[in-house]
């Protein structure tokens, strides 16, 4: 399917600064020339050869002149057209020349890749397949663009010239560099945010309680290092640092300016920053879109992106950064350095959880509250902490997503080295009560969260405690080695309840080996328990509880210990502490401790839990996090055959056809949905049409006996709840009479039935998928035939799907043992079921329009599987942001 070239879009270049990029129009000519005249001889004969810049004003005359018949796009900066690219196709429409002009001031920003892919996607979805370029040979910046660009590219050498042809078909290896070019831009988009050289308070009061003035405060006794520059044209010195009115009379440079005046005044400030070349805008000031004036903060946003700055907020606390003394917030206490980096899209909660951080000996490497996101999101946060030294761990509370799929995508990168741990506001379990396939029922949106998070290796938490209570494990404890799990205190009440929680955590609590036990047997008091809890007692010291953990990591089948103590029993808390620490400080193994009544850290590496199920919900988290850590990395699958190119643009025409018959969409036909699904190596069983008695006992014969008989028509999508499902029909006599019974019963509903051959010996499981409004498709895997809503047994990923991801959902079914020869049956085909999964997804992710589907039964057997029903509802939609194309939000 074509799709029309993207519009207007802010993107970011390799140093951090921000280009305007939208097609060329008519009224550009003075511009275009003007850029053609600060373009160096040098320049102009790269691009155009001999002919030079005389070249140049021609053909900006020809991009410009109303019957061009090319595509061109053109990147602005502070407002000044500093680019101009374009293709033209020739006759067929599927080669394009291609051409590219910078001015020399933006050489080495990045700004020539960016266009090229713009460009290229551009082209591609316009149904062009080759771009081609002749380029001189001495122009080695062009040539490298185009080498490193991710695109295969042929070269032909003509004496002086290069030809190069570049295949406009997207590929890992793209995808791969373009999340590297953009993970470059945003980090060096943000390191003046966070490491700013000076700081102006816009707004900065004398009122103590102002909330200027706290920033400014805050500013100053953090000790941040570099100028400091309070705005306010009433007062001469505040915070003892001298005042200025505006930020013309500043006598220097403003990296930063966070901007605490009232909404009306922001947009003015907004221009005079722009004006004074500030680097980047925190505007603390509310009464913007969170109160209904959604134009106002766009137009500051505009404001900020002409200029090149980045902004965080409207309607938010600020910017913390304690490697770099910068407390740009008006926080009430500030907070201690550490390894947790925290955002927050609400200040109250943000507030909560620094003051609780604290409390618990969690300091902070750095802290934004973003509030309305206008700009900067929780997705610039994870790319610029992604390579922070000083950030061991990653804490999000959000609210909402502004790309979900981008998110995860950069999640499950920087999940790979860092923890990510997540609470997400809004568990609501109203889904769209319109859809009808089991697999949408299943869809709600927290449904659609988890299946975001889980899969991108997120950490979901429920609360802010919860965050704090898995962060202090993650930053102070290696990741456990397994799930398997010794417990070592003196209380045997909060023991047993430690190992109840492991055991429905599905942790493991084993039996401990027998030279462990003969070890705390030969130290231990004559009343100690030394099996797996090990109980000391209540008279249990320091000393001997420092031994049992001592010997329980040591032993083979342990991978992590809980310390269960129940103060002042013992030797008391301060020595027992002490014992902790010194037992466990040359470990590689995972320990974390009870300490009733007590939340903390021991020697800042071992966290301390109030109570045993925080303990153990912090570790059941960290084990299933190390899990999929250690999962190898598969890389997603791509189409790379001209067969399956072929059977893709096949599925893209059926899609059409159905649309531009229905437009408003609806349920494909049995025949179609097969079909459909049939393009993607999802077969269906042979199914035999029939529309009444006579014919269904003809297809009987002809499909195979025992045989299937189903009900088909527009309404009929649960059948078996109105008796559209007959099975096991051994002659052709009893499909005669089905048919009559069911055609009967059902009414006028039933407008004919399929006749398909028994398929019998095997599991019966769903595989579906449903298009969500924000985060596109979902698929599911879960137990499927007439149980599949009534168990609810299911499991839900975002597409693209490796194979791993799909045994993932596979194994995190209770209905799984099923598959892996339960109670002696045969194991059946799991491989062919995951196949099955990563190919839904694969349609899901290429077929926008498809609103739901239902495998259902998807039966499998020994022998593999078998498609039996099927659903599918096409709808109109909007394709989808490319992940090949970089732009700001």
């Amino acid at each position: 399917m074509k799709r029309a070239p993207s519009g207007e879009c802010d993107v970011l270049l390799r140093d951090g600064g921000i280009a305007h990029l939208r097609p060329l129009r008519p009224a550009d000519r003075p511009a275009l020339h003007d850029l053609v005249e600060r373009t160096s001889e040098r320049s102009a004969y790269l691009r155009f050869f001999s002919g030079g810049r005389a070249s140049a004003h021609v053909h900006a005359d020809h991009l410009t002149d109303p019957d061009y018949a090319g595509h061109a796009l053109v990147a602005l900066m502070n407002g000044r057209l500093v680019a101009v690219a374009e293709y033209v196709t020739d006759d067929t429409g599927e080669t394009a020349d291609l051409g590219i002009l910078l001015d020399d001031d933006v050489h080495g920003l990045g700004l020539g890749t960016l266009l090229l892919e713009h460009l290229a996607l551009d082209a591609a979805e316009s149904g062009v397949r080759e771009m081609v370029a002749d380029v001189l040979a001495e122009n080695r910046p062009m040539l490298d663009v185009v080498r490193d660009l991710g695109l295969e590219v042929g070269r032909r050498h003509e004496g002086e010239q290069v030809e190069l042809r570049i295949v406009l078909r997207p590929t890992r290896r793209l995808l791969a560099k373009v999340e590297e070019r953009a993970h470059e831009a945003e980090r060096a988009s943000l390191a003046g945010l966070f490491s700013p050289d000076s700081v102006a308070v816009v707004g900065a009061g004398r009122d103590p309680s102002s909330v200027g003035h706290r920033v400014l405060r805050n500013l100053v006794e953090g000790g941040f290092p570099g100028p400091i520059y309070p705005i306010n044209p009433r007062a001469d010195r505040i915070c003892d640092r001298t005042a200025y009115p505006d930020l013309d009379s500043v006598p220097g440079p403003v990296g930063l300016a966070v901007v605490a005046v009232p909404a009306s005044a922001v947009l003015d400030v907004a221009r005079d920053c722009a004006k004074a070349g500030v680097g980047d805008l925190v505007v603390v000031s509310a009464g913007f879109a969170e109160t209904g004036d959604a134009k106002q903060e766009a137009e500051l946003l505009a404001i900020c992106r002409e200029a090149g700055m980045r902004l965080v907020g409207p309607n938010c606390l600020g910017v913390v950064d304690t490697g770099s003394r910068l407390n740009a917030s008006f926080l009430p206490t500030a907070p201690p350095p550490g390894r947790l980096a925290l955002m927050s899209q609400s200040g109250a909660v943000a507030v909560a959880l620094i003051d609780r951080a604290a409390e618990v000996g969690l300091g902070l490497s750095g802290f934004v509250s973003v509030g309305n996101k206008a700009d900067v999101s929780g997705n610039d946060l994870l790319e610029y902490w992604e390579d922070d030294d000083r950030t061991g761990v990653i804490g999000l509370y959000l609210e909402s997503f502004g790309n979900p799929r981008r998110f995860g995508r950069i999640a499950r990168r920087v999940g790979r080295a860092k923890p990510i741990v997540v609470v997400k506001s809004g568990r609501s379990a109203s889904g769209d009560r319109a859809v009808r396939s089991h697999t949408a029922a299943a869809a709600t949106p927290d449904t659609a969260v988890d299946a975001l998070l889980t899969g991108a290796g997120v950490i979901r938490v429920d609360t802010v405690q919860d965050l704090l209570d898995t962060s202090r494990l993650l930053i102070g404890q290696p990741l456990p080695a397994g799930g398997r799990v010794a417990i070592v205190g003196n209380s045997g009440g909060p023991e047993a309840m430690t190992a109840d929680a492991c055991e429905r955590l599905g942790l493991e609590v084993p039996e401990l080996s027998a030279e462990t036990k003969r070890r705390l047997r030969e130290r231990l008091r004559p009343g100690a328990a030394v099996g797996n809890p090990v109980d000391l007692t209540a008279d249990g010291g320091a000393d001997e509880l420092g031994f049992a953990v001592s010997a329980v990591l040591d032993d083979p089948g342990v991978d992590a210990v809980v310390v269960v103590y129940t103060p002042p029993f013992g030797s008391g808390r301060v020595r027992t502490e002490a014992a902790i620490e010194e037992a466990t400080r040359d470990t590689g193994k995972t320990v974390l401790a009870c300490v009733v009544g007590h939340d903390g850290l021991i020697g800042g590496r071992v966290p301390t839990y109030a109570f045993p199920e925080q303990a153990v919900h912090a570790l059941a988290r960290a084990v299933c996090y190390a899990r999929w850590r250690a999962r190898p990395e598969e890389p997603e699958p791509e189409t790379d055959s001209e067969r399956e190119r072929r059977a893709v643009a096949t599925a893209e025409e059926i899609v059409s056809q159905e649309l531009a018959r229905v437009p408003g969409g609806g349920w494909l036909d049995h025949r179609t949905a097969s079909r459909l699904l049939g393009c993607y190596g999802v077969e269906v069983c042979e199914s035999i049409g029939v529309d009444g008695p006579e014919s269904a006992a003809e297809a009987a014969a002809l499909a195979g006996l025992p045989a299937v008989l189903k009900a088909t028509g527009p309404d009929l999508v649960h059948k078996s709840d109105v008796g559209g499902v007959r099975l096991g029909l051994r002659t052709p006599e009893e499909a005669a009479a089905a048919y009559r019974e069911m055609a009967e019963r059902i009414g006028p509903a039933m407008t004919g039935a399929i006749v398909q051959r028994m398929v019998t010996g095997g599991v019966e499981m769903i595989v579906g998928g449903v298009r969500h409004a924000a985060f596109g498709p979902l698929v599911m895997v879960g137990m499927g035939g007439v149980t599949a809503e009534l168990l609810a047994d299911h499991a839900f990923r975002v597409p693209p799907l490796t194979h791993a991801d799909a045994a993932e959902m596979i194994r995190e079914l209770r209905c799984a043992p099923l598959l892996f020869g339960y109670r002696g049956r045969p194991d059946v085909d799991v491989k062919a079921l995951e196949e099955r999964i990563v190919r839904i997804g694969r349609l899901l992710d290429d077929l926008p329009e498809v609103a739901e589907l239902d495998v259902n039964p998807l039966i499998v057997t020994p022998r593999g599987v078998a498609a039996v029903d099927i659903r599918v509802r096409l709808a109109p939609a909007a394709p989808p942001p490319s992940p090949f194309r970089r732009r700001l939000r």
